[in-house]
């Protein structure tokens, strides 16, 4: 079952949040990478992104949604509000986790059916999701080509 986050799920969804930002550092780059990300995690990033989480969810309730599974939070995906979506004139997935007990059981597809059926409600300058993934991520990238994402820029970044 997917369904909308509840302010009572705010634990669960740092939980899942903590998990996809060191699974990121893991999955996709080395010790440097891994250690940066970790080191972000503290208690002041858990109350900046909680509370920027119930902005959005104030703006948008289903802008963050949980996938259930056995009483439990099996994923999660985050759409950002149409107000957002100037940042790439679309749709923004802004991040989709699904824990390792559950991958490969559909949970994935119902996330993303549910960030679907939310953006297709949504006031877009263009019809379309984006969303950023590293192309060393076979797991993320295999999903979204199964769904029909292609390749539309490529994001840059350097140290500010």
């Amino acid at each position: 079952m997917v369904r909308p986050y509840r302010p009572a799920d705010a634990d669960a969804l740092w939980r899942l949040k903590r998990a996809f930002e060191l699974a990121l550092a893991t999955d996709t780059g080395d010790d440097t990478k891994e250690a940066t990300y970790r080191d972000k995690l503290d208690d002041d990033y858990r109350r900046s992104y909680l509370d920027w989480v119930d902005r959005c969810v104030d703006e948008t309730p289903r802008a963050v949604q949980f996938a259930e599974r056995d009483g439990e939070a099996a994923g999660y995906v985050f759409v950002l509000p149409a107000s957002l979506s100037h940042i790439w004139d679309a749709a923004v997935l802004n991040e989709i986790f699904v824990t390792e007990d559950y991958r490969g059981t559909g949970v994935a597809d119902d996330l993303l059916e549910a960030a679907l059926a939310l953006a297709r409600e949504q006031d877009l300058p263009l019809d379309r999701i984006v969303l950023d993934v590293d192309p060393d991520n076979a797991r993320a990238t295999g999903l979204y080509d199964r769904w029909g994402f292609e390749p539309w820029g490529e994001m840059v970044a350097r140290p500010l």
